[in-house]
């Protein structure tokens, strides 16, 4: 079970969620904004196609990769903990 691809979609997920929030927060440059929402968005899909395509991921796990932001951490959280591994196959 290869975890990179994951890892690091989630990671560049919740780092431009916090970029698009503080640029929001302070001076809301239309240029941040129209680099960093393509980068979460395509970040947010490729963490929940990277998690759903892990065999063993249950439903838990891939309800959890949906979650915006944190959803990705979480997943692997659950998957290096063991819980994102089904017992029924």
């Amino acid at each position: 079970m290869n975890l990179r691809p994951l890892r690091l979609a989630a990671n560049a997920e919740l780092v431009s969620l916090i970029l698009l929030l503080a640029n929001l927060a302070t001076v809301h440059l239309k240029p941040v904004s129209s680099l960093m929402g393509p980068a979460h968005g395509c970040a947010y899909l490729v963490v929940i196609a990277a998690t759903w395509r892990i065999e063993g991921a249950g439903a838990t796990t891939k309800a959890t990769a949906v979650l915006p932001g944190i959803g990705g951490l979480l997943a692997l959280r659950q998957f290096t903990a063991g819980a994102g591994h089904s017992r029924r196959q």
